[in-house]
């Protein structure tokens, strides 16, 4: 195992704080203007994509000793840890092996003495087989139709990955399938998927790691007694209702027969588990094809991250990068911006996949952290946003780094519509960079009114990556993911926390089963403070569900 190391004790930590007390206050303008070199230097291409990272504010000095800061946290031996499928997810005892589940290698990856890579593969093929059958009608409802919906019963990482990643490839979408999905316990949710299919031709995928979390089971419960009271056979069950679980005998007594489970193992973490079969509505949506090249791209970018040198890998200089800003620059959030309509959910799924994993205050000695781990992560997609929270951006007091990502050609074949999308996903970086001078302002409008001009100048120097990608196709989105993942990653073992763990979510989940009973008696039986007992007294006199 690497070892557990406090970043601030690291020479290179205090190197940093030298370097920023000394640097932070430089342009990037004068940066670019000092070296026309700039754009080459910082920037890499890998496979469709090309990450720029020369409008930050970073000089070669600043790189060198971010590098450095990973050595001496050892993150290559992290790396190796977590690739070879050391326990490094200690509190829980479970290694962390999703990339596992994207490998196209016969490479044996040894967990508690088994070789794990025959049980991924041997799913994978399952998945296959289940669409294939789907697809060609071999597969039924119970009144002999096709399957043409798929509903995804899920919450948290058994709902956000793959409802985004469906979403963004809707291009690649096969003909008469729709995908849908449930996670909220709130009703609204699951009438309003109910609304639109009917149980003939529905397949349910019900995707819980424990097959008891609380929002899954109420709606599964909920979705099979409606089942039932339509066909009014259980038998008819196995043709409707697939499970993807870690608890098969939760799932049987549910109703489901083994042969429609599907795994998902110890050592997944459900925030990353859209690459095994918890993605089965995102092969069954797009096809297993592109579902493949989905996990092809993720596994290259596997290969980049565990093989390129630090300086030329792309999710440890994007994880460097961001902690350079949240522990010296003090930023507290970080805004992602894809220029990409079908990307609306990706922001959603990389708050998941940053905050519930580096949310953390204690080191993995178990030692209070008196230094910045996690960040806040935002954003939105396309031009929306810059009619709405760039003002922020742009002459705000915050100091928020930002990521675009803009995919250069679109499927929809309306250039004048892409063409003005990358113009302003282009802008808006360079905008943040330059910013304004008063000078500049009064060439452009009038020298008389200089109190009006003072308010159209613009500090800029705020600093962004930009990713660029040839198109948004599975592949590419595989390794966008990928890329994000890792990032997280890199951050936890600099910051020396658990990455993988999320015990401040159980916490809300114990606490809500006293307040539930509380509702449901229609009395409160347990002490709890005033706050909670006088809420409870007044959904109590309010509550109309008699």
């Amino acid at each position: 195992m690497f070892p557990k190391t406090s970043p601030i004790i690291t020479q290179s930590w205090k190197k940093l704080k030298a370097h920023f007390l000394t640097n932070s206050s430089v342009h990037m303008n004068d940066l670019f203007e000092q070296d026309p070199k700039r754009f080459e230097k910082f920037s890499i291409d890998f496979e469709d994509l090309l990450f720029d990272y020369s409008k930050n504010r970073i000089t070669e000095e600043t790189i060198a000793l971010l590098v450095e800061l990973a050595k001496e946290c050892q993150l290559d031996k992290a790396i190796r840890a977590l690739f070879e499928g050391e326990k490094i997810n200690e509190t829980e005892d479970r290694a962390v092996l999703h990339t596992a589940l994207r490998t196209f290698s016969d490479e044996e990856i040894i967990v508690d003495n088994e070789n794990i890579t025959p049980l991924v593969l041997n799913e994978r093929k399952r998945v296959k087989e289940l669409c294939e059958q789907i697809y060609s009608g071999t597969w039924t409802g119970y009144s002999g139709k096709k399957i043409k919906n798929v509903v995804n019963i899920g919450v948290g990482g058994s709902d956000l990955g793959v409802a985004m990643v469906t979403e963004a490839l809707k291009p690649y979408w096969e003909k008469g399938i729709t995908p849908f999905f449930i996670s909220n316990v709130d009703s609204a949710n699951l009438l309003e998927v109910l609304e639109q299919i009917n149980f003939e031709e529905t397949l349910f995928i019900i995707s819980s790691k424990t097959f008891t979390t609380l929002e899954t089971s109420t709606n599964a419960e909920s979705i099979k007694a409606l089942f039932l009271e339509e066909c009014k056979d259980d038998t008819f069950m196995h043709k409707h209702f697939i499970a993807v679980t870690g608890n098969k005998i939760a799932a049987n007594e549910f109703g489901i027969p083994n042969e429609n489970l599907f795994e998902i193992w110890d050592w997944v973490c459900g925030r990353f588990s859209l690459w095994g079969s918890i993605g089965m509505s995102i092969a069954l949506t797009v096809g297993c094809e592109n579902y493949e090249q989905l996990l092809k791209g993720a596994n290259g970018a596997d290969q980049h991250f565990k093989n390129e040198a630090f300086d030329k890998n792309i999710p440890i200089l994007m994880g460097l990068l961001s902690i350079w800003y949240i522990n010296f620059f003090n930023a507290q959030s970080e805004v992602v911006l894809p220029y990409a309509h079908n990307m609306s959910k990706f922001v959603a799924y990389l708050q998941q996949a940053a905050m519930e994993s580096n949310g953390k205050n204690k080191d993995r000695n178990g030692n209070p952290i008196d230094y910045t781990t996690g960040v806040v992560v935002w954003g939105g997609a396309g031009t929306n946003g810059q009619h709405s929270f760039h003002q922020l951006l742009h002459q705000g007091m915050l100091f928020i780094p930002c990521d675009f990502i803009v995919p250069v050609n679109s499927k929809n074949k309306q250039a004048d519509h892409q063409e003005k999308l990358l113009s302003n996903a282009l802008a808006q970086p360079e905008a943040l960079m330059k910013g304004r001078t008063l000078e500049e302002v009064e060439e452009i409008h009038e020298k008389t009114n200089q109190q009006i001009n003072s308010f159209k100048v613009f500090e800029g120097n705020k600093p962004s990556n930009t990713i660029l990608i040839k198109e948004l196709n599975p592949y590419n989105l595989g390794s966008l993911l990928a890329f994000y993942e890792h990032k997280v990653f890199v951050q936890g073992v600099i910051w020396n926390i658990f990455s993988f763990d999320q015990w401040g979510v159980e916490l809300g989940k114990e606490l809500s089963t006293s307040k539930l009973k509380a509702i449901q008696k229609r009395k409160v039986d347990e002490k709890f403070d005033a706050s909670t007992e006088g809420l409870l007294e007044r959904v109590k006199t309010v509550s109309y569900l008699q």
